[in-house]
């Protein structure tokens, strides 16, 4: 694996002045959301966005369109020419991209090119899914059929080589457990440790969620367990109503598919106090992508990732206030604060056991919930993770803000079997 990428410096710096995001939510079986389409949910997030920035339709020079699998989801492969009607773009210059689960990041990221180029000076970018179901492919698109194992596994075959090698996809849980098997292989900690973990991991992203109104899945596990008749939510963890998919992971540590939109707007910083007096600064992105047969690839591609954007910055970890990670791999979330340095290396397990991770706690992640609470709307869901660091950067958290307003933030995409990119967000006021 090469280590050798030193990441320059933009001809000038990029900074986020609106946010927009619709509820996560199935869009197969919610009757208020039913019916819904691609353009509909892209444009809802997008106009929001705009809103908050303070700028119209009119204003906006290019956006860009992501979305994990257009084809599959919804029936077409050029997404950006069917949604840009439903936010008044028709005609303005735009590009549709798809890197499975780490599309939401590198919108950011294209974005941020478009204008740290100096060839636009207002750019959207944004990310619309709908994971929950397709089109039944004899109907208008916005009937919708839920969308199944047997469509979508097959699907994921076309994201991995299979020119001298065979998918992995037919043992998901393989991959799915191939870092935490050797974390707990290298630290010495039991089957029974791991579950306990990721119990308590799953039970403090909830505890978020509960509290975030986008999204899909806020009941507490408190309430849950005594639904089912248990006094001990850890019991209730551990019981069949939490059943193992794979050696590790329970349904609680499994991401929640989901429908939405969430989008941005970045402009240069020099001007960025024109749009809004909270502007937050984008000041690197580094990236790393390994196929999916290189063994332990998240940790690697994690670890290469983090160290471009610390040694662009000249920031470390111990500067980070908050950090949000894919992780549609429940384990994924504390493995990789661990491995970029937020979390204590070998130590990061304990820090969830006692609560450190929550969002009062004082280490936070995933102050939305995550993707096993928030939900996961594939391509979408790294939008709505800049959604909501900018949101606790504003202190607009409400009754999830984390203690301390946070000055950097860092957030680690993950997905596309595998495309990996590390971003570091900086408060500007």
């Amino acid at each position: 694996m090469v280590h050798n990428v030193k990441l320059g410096k933009n001809m000038r710096s990029v900074s986020i002045v609106g946010i927009g995001a619709t509820p996560f939510f199935n869009g197969v079986q919610n009757e208020t959301y039913k019916g819904l389409t691609n353009g509909e949910l892209f444009g809802h997030a997008a106009l929001d966005a705009m809103k908050d920035a303070g700028v119209e339709p009119r204003d906006v020079q290019y956006f860009f369109h992501g979305s994990a699998n257009p084809h599959v989801l919804n029936n077409c492969i050029t997404p950006n020419l069917q949604v840009a009607d439903w936010f008044g773009m028709r005609g303005k210059g735009s590009l549709s991209h798809s890197e499975g689960c780490c599309t939401g990041y590198i919108a950011l990221e294209e974005a941020v090119f478009a204008v740290a180029s100096g060839a636009y000076d207002v750019v959207l970018t944004g990310c619309s899914e709908q994971g929950t179901g397709m089109p039944d492919g004899n109907t208008p698109d916005h009937m919708r059929v839920p969308l199944t194992s047997e469509v979508l596994f097959p699907d994921l075959d076309s994201i991995f080589d299979r020119a001298y090698g065979r998918y992995l996809g037919g043992g998901p849980g393989m991959n799915h457990d191939d870092w935490i098997n050797y974390y707990a292989k290298e630290n010495g900690l039991t089957p029974e440790q791991i579950d306990d973990v990721l119990a308590h991991q799953a039970y403090h992203f909830r505890r978020a969620a509960a509290l975030c109104p986008r999204a899909i899945r806020r009941t507490p596990f408190d309430e849950l367990a005594k639904e089912a008749g248990y006094d001990d939510v850890w019991e209730y963890m551990r019981s069949s109503h939490n059943p193992k998919m794979t050696q590790y992971l329970r349904t609680a540590s499994d991401s929640c598919v989901a429908d939405g939109a969430a989008a941005c707007i970045v402009v240069p910083t020099e001007i960025a106090h024109k749009f809004t007096d909270k502007p937050i600064e984008v000041l690197a992105v580094g990236a790393s992508v390994l196929d999916a047969i290189v063994p332990h690839l998240e940790k690697k591609a994690t670890a290469e990732a983090a160290r471009q954007v610390f040694e662009a910055t000249g920031l470390t970890a111990d500067d980070m206030d908050l950090v949000m990670v894919n992780d549609f791999i429940g384990s994924s979330a504390f493995l990789a604060a661990e491995e970029i340095g937020y979390l204590p290396k070998g130590e990061g397990w304990k820090y969830v056991l006692d609560g450190r991770i929550a969002y009062d706690g004082d280490k936070p992640m995933n102050t939305n919930g995550g993707r096993t609470s928030y939900g996961h709307a594939f391509g979408a869901s790294g939008m709505a993770d800049v959604f909501e660091a900018v949101t606790q950067m504003r202190g607009e958290a409400g009754e999830r803000q984390i203690k301390k307003l946070p000055k950097y933030t860092f957030l680690r995409g993950f997905g596309g079997a595998q495309n990996v990119r590390a971003i570091i967000l900086k408060s500007n006021f």
